[in-house]
This record gives C-alpha cells, structure tokens and sequence, in this order.
C-alpha cells in the first residue's frame, strides 16, 4: 500500500510538476500570446490581400523556454510561414502564362481552304490566297487577325462574291476578265488592294479610254459642278410641273472668244488677238441654264454632248439633246454671239 500510495503520489506531484512548468512557462509570455495571435491573423490576410511586404521582428520571451515547447514551435511555425515570401508564387503564375501567350504560334490554315464570301462559296489554295504580299487576302491568311467562320466552318468576308471568282482567277493565273465586267472588278480589285490587278485593268479598256476621257474633262474643273447643276434644275421643274420630263437649255461652246460669221474665214486660229479693254467688251451670259467652256483640245463639242449624256446615263438619269440655235446676242458694232445652245430633255420616268 505505501509503494501504491508513494507511487500514487509521486505521480501527483508529477502531474502538479507538469501544471507548475506550464504555468512557468506562460506566466512571463502574456505578450507573446497576443502577438502570436495578431501575426497568425496577419498571415491569413497576407494570404488573402496582395499587402506589401512588412518585416516583423519578434524577441525571445525567456531563456527559460525549451525548443520543444508546443508554443515555442507554434510560434517558430508561424515566424517561419510569414517570412516565406508570398509574392514569388503568384508572380510565376502570372509571368509562365504571359511568356506561353507571347511564344502562341500564329494559327495554321489548312492547304485547302473554304471561303463564304457573301454567301457564295468559294474553294482555294492557301498559296492562291497569299500569291501577292500586300494584299488584303494575305495579310487575312498570315496568321495576324482572326477571321470569322460560319456555320459550316467557312471563313467568312463579308463582301458581294459576285465578282470573287475573277479575283481568284487573276490569283491563280493572271487572267483577266471580260470587259464587261472591268469596271467592276475594278472596284473589287481596289477592295481587297490588289495591285498587279489594278494596274493590268487600268491598261485595257474601258478603264483606259476613261483615263483618256478625264484628261479632257479636266480642262473643265466646273464639269462635275455643272453636272448636279443639270440634275437639280431638272428635278425641280419636273416636282413644280408634276411632269415626267423636264427640259434645260445648256450652252456648249468651245471658242474662247465669240466670233460673226465674217470673221470666221480670216481666222484659222480660235485664240484672236485683242486688248484686254476690246476683250471685256465682249463678256457676257448666255441666257441659259448652264453653261460649258471654252477648253482648249481636239475634242469638239459634240464630244463634251457625249460625256454629259453618258454620264447622266451612268446615273440612271436618261437625257436626250438636240441643238435649238446660237445666243446671237449683240455685243458691239457687228460683233453677235454665236455659241450654240441645246436642249435637254431629262426624263425621270
């Protein structure tokens, strides 16, 4: 019984032993426990919250602690897990994406590709689409932009196709297209910047004649002017007169000076000789709607009738002409206006 009970209370003394160490141990640490608890709070925020970094010093709060105490090693634990820093983790998941985006490959097209121009369909080499460098279709096929598809998986431009198939013509082997279609493959041609396309139409007609026509219209730079001139005074009188028609009368004259018939046969040239006092005398207006000239060229003015009615024509405006006389004004001494007048017949249905 005495070795049960020396026994008995040597394991009490013991277990007091054990309670008296503990309170050793956390009698001097009440600061300790309150900074322990603020720096774990503190490392869960970190965790959560992209704070900058802040050092935190921590002292030794007895010499008396052992290292294997539990709150020695929790504290240790904790010290340990603040100073890891947090910001490398998230910094290499941020930089390894950002580096993969910058060395992503550009797409790879198949050899054969599929086109849904407008909703026409279309077939072609990947190599037809890239013949010339500084087209649009190049640079649509150089991997650089995205390009829609349907529903089919076609790529998709969304342009008129009408004309696509004399663009991929031209691509594939040079060829051109009928002239009936040259203007408007012209247009097309201008769309997608295809260069060698657009200089082989400007070489053949219509496109050149065009060229040819707009150097002698240049000498007129009112001609555009004059034109919606015509197609408003037009339209007025048809809106006033509730007519189909309308009618204009528009002088045309390619002399630079008016003339009377007696000159005519002692002047070969169209330019005479007079004083800039005798030259005013002879300024005047036609009283008509419109006027056109004078212009210096080969071209008559049968040939500027032409550009006005094709060009209305070109409008959906029809208008039919037919010469009515001369201005026959007086001017001085025996000098009368000869210009030649027309009229116009501009019927809107």
């Amino acid at each position: 019984m005495q070795r049960n009970g020396s026994s008995g209370s040597n394991g009490s003394d013991s277990c007091g032993g054990g309670r008296g160490r503990q309170a050793l141990s956390f009698s001097p640490l009440p600061a300790a426990a309150a900074t322990t608890t603020r720096v774990r709070r503190f490392v869960q925020e970190r965790r959560a919250l992209p704070l900058p970094r802040v050092m935190v010093v921590f002292s030794a709060a007895s010499d008396t602690e052992k290292p294997g105490d539990a709150m020695s090693s929790s504290d240790s634990a904790a010290e340990e897990d603040f100073r890891k820093p947090a910001s490398p983790a998230p910094s290499f998941a941020l930089s390894k994406p950002l580096r993969s985006s910058l060395n992503t490959p550009e797409p790879e097209f198949p050899e054969v590709i599929s086109l849904n121009v407008g909703g026409t369909y279309f077939t072609t080499r990947l190599s037809t689409l890239r013949r010339y460098e500084d087209t649009m279709l190049a640079a649509m096929f150089s991997g650089r932009h995205y390009i829609p598809r349907d529903a089919e998986g076609r790529y998709f431009i969304d342009r008129d196709g009408t004309y696509f198939a004399d663009i991929l013509n031209f691509l594939r082997e040079g060829e051109l297209p009928h002239r009936d279609r040259v203007r408007a493959v012209h247009r097309e041609a201008q769309f997608y910047s295809i260069g060698p396309l657009l200089d082989s139409l400007e070489d053949t007609q219509p496109l050149t004649g065009e060229k040819v026509r707009q150097a002698f219209l240049d000498l007129m730079p009112y001609y555009r002017d004059n034109l919606e001139r015509i197609v408003e005074i037009a339209k007025l009188r048809a809106m006033q007169k509730k007519a189909r028609f309308a009618k204009l009368k528009i002088c045309v004259y390619k002399e630079e000076m008016p003339i009377t018939p007696y000159e005519r046969p002692l002047f070969n040239s169209l330019r005479f000789e007079r004083s800039d006092s005798e030259a005013k005398l002879f300024e005047h207006h036609c009283e008509v709607d419109v006027s056109f000239g004078p212009w210096e060229a080969v071209a008559d003015v049968y040939d500027l009738l032409h550009c006005i009615v094709s060009d209305l024509a070109e409008r959906g405006i029809t208008a039919e002409q037919q010469c009515i006389g001369v201005c026959d004004k007086h001017l001085i001494n025996h000098y009368y206006c000869k210009r030649p007048i027309y009229e116009f017949k501009i019927t809107w249905w």
